[in-house]
């Protein structure tokens, strides 16, 4: 039997996209239940480092998305409590040597052409952006739009914020998405019942695969596992998010082999977080010891005083990655009603409210903020692996 409550929208997923979708979704007039099977930013939102990037895009329509989203996480920043700890930082791009940094300057060129601000920082002035940095970097490149924000508390503000409009169902996994003449979605089905809605909106993060196979569509989303290693509280040794130049070169990758670039950033609490590495190897949760190893020595060598200080724990993430390195964000023609928000990989937090932007726009009959075809959801149909999936659900169907 469908419930009393029947809102205009349902999003699947409680991370910082599907509250970003459901706040932007509530300022539109709908009304949206969240469901998740989990707490509140129970999976990739509450592993990661809440990283706001436009310094690692290269430009085109992920840094559309990115820039958009910054100006919006500026917006909500003055909205929001303090307590999500939004701080617009600044990033710094680090070369270890000339070929790096005419690489590095030359991207940060391209980005310029696109909208980013960005300024060339010659290696005697690095000190003065950061103290404590190693000596003998060849220069850099400051971002002065990058920021951070605590994700697992934005999530949280973002669902309070958006008020009486949004319903939470927690601890309620959607076992089915049901579908109606023409095979339109009209709603989902959890163990506690059917739901209905006119839209669904998949916004499960790392399962964002699993949930539209429940709707009979397919879309490649695997994990890509990171750690993350904790310091003890200090002083505000890093001011920036700093990071080598390989980073990006990284996050671009398609190998699915360990794959670690440092970024190091203070936090207001005290501890620093050192991060990142990269691997598909399904959702294996095991301490990699190669990978904490190679960036506790990289964050050592980038900022020597880190050399004395106690790594307190590390905790292990896992990246919604899609094989093109975009998100897919808006509606499936295969499926009519249903909208998908995943795929972010490690930018989803940066690029929430953007997203959720797109998404209300169309829940609500509106035009998009931005051009959303690169991010089509049905764009992997008929490409090599293009249908592969991590795992597939068991027992489990979209229902007619």
């Amino acid at each position: 039997m469908p419930t009393r409550h029947s809102p205009d929208l349902i999003v699947v997923g409680a991370g910082v996209v599907g509250a970003a979708c459901a706040y932007y979704a509530a300022r539109a007039g709908l009304t949206v239940t969240v469901i998740d099977r989990g707490p509140v930013a129970g999976g990739t939102t509450g592993a990661g480092e809440g990283n706001l990037l436009v310094s690692d895009k290269e430009p085109g329509p992920e840094l559309e998305l990115a820039l958009l989203s910054a100006g919006l996480w500026r917006e909500l920043a003055a909205e929001l409590p303090s307590a999500v700890e939004f701080e617009p930082k600044g990033g710094l791009v680090v070369a270890d040597g000339d070929k790096e940094l005419t690489a590095l300057r030359e991207f940060a060129e391209r980005q310029r052409a696109s909208g980013v601000e960005a300024s060339d920082v010659p290696p005697d002035r690095l000190g003065e952006l950061e103290p404590h940095l190693a000596p003998g970097l060849a220069g850099g490149v400051h971002y002065p739009q990058d920021a951070q924000v605590q994700p697992a508390l934005a999530a949280a503000h973002l669902l309070r914020a958006a008020g009486e409009r949004v319903r939470l169902r927690l601890g309620e996994q959607v076992t089915g998405v049901l579908t109606g003449p023409g095979g339109r979605v009209r709603g989902v089905r959890t163990a506690g019942g059917e739901i209905h809605a006119p839209h669904v909106v998949n916004a499960a993060g790392t399962w964002g695969g699993e949930v539209a196979a429940l709707a009979g569509v397919e879309l490649p989303v695997r994990p890509r596992r990171g750690f993350v290693l904790v310091t003890e509280p200090l002083p505000r040794v890093v001011r920036h998010k700093v990071y080598a130049a390989d980073y990006v070169a990284d996050v671009a990758s398609d190998s699915a082999a360990l794959q670690t670039s440092v970024v190091v950033e203070g936090t207001p609490a005290g501890p620093v977080l050192i991060g990142a590495s990269r691997e598909r190897v399904g959702f294996d949760r095991t301490l990699s010891v190669p990978a904490v190893t190679r960036l506790a020595s990289q964050a050592v060598r980038l900022f020597p005083v880190l050399g004395s200080v106690r790594a307190l724990r590390t905790y292990a993430g896992f990246r919604p990655y899609l094989p093109d390195h975009l998100p897919a964000i808006g509606p499936d023609p295969r499926r009519p009603g249903l909208l998908h928000a995943c795929g972010h990989e490690g930018a989803g937090i940066g690029l929430a409210p953007a997203t959720g932007r797109v998404i209300a726009a169309i829940a609500s009959g509106g035009e998009p903020p931005l051009d959303i075809v690169p991010f089509r959801p049905e764009r992997f149909e008929g490409r090599p692996g293009g249908t592969e999936s991590a795992s597939r659900p068991k027992g489990t169907a979209h229902e007619a």
